[in-house]
């Protein structure tokens, strides 16, 4: 897991970790944004210095393929066959969190996901 907003394309023509951009890429982070700058430590960029201390994502967003190559993944599917923007909100370093954290999960993310909604 980690604390990040990532947007498509999440695959490279080349099969490398290299930004590759979608014709609606200012869109995509626009979108990524307005979650992650209601989310404090999302937007530092800097979530999971403890398990990954050379990860950094400015504003807490990143382009999925210039973070790993997901080849044939779900967000850039829908974007490409059905118009369909989605973005992967990753919500915390740890994958499965006890269930006595999710309130302060919710806290966190509560006024990302408003706002996020907004841009509807």
């Amino acid at each position: 897991g980690s604390l990040v907003v990532n947007y498509p394309f999440d695959d490279d023509e080349q099969g490398i970790a290299i930004y590759s951009k979608s014709p609606d890429d200012a869109v995509f982070q626009q979108l990524a944004l307005s979650y992650s700058k209601e989310n404090t430590k999302m937007y530092q960029g800097s979530p999971c210095k403890d398990m990954y201390p050379t990860e950094y994502f400015p504003h807490g967003i990143t382009n999925g393929a210039k973070w790993y190559n997901v080849p044939g993944g779900m967000q850039d599917w829908n974007y490409l066959h059905t118009n369909c923007f989605e973005v992967t909100i990753e919500l915390g370093c740890v994958k499965y969190p006890k269930a006595e954290e999710l309130p302060k999960y919710w806290e966190q993310n509560r006024r990302s996901l408003l706002q996020f909604m907004k841009q509807v």
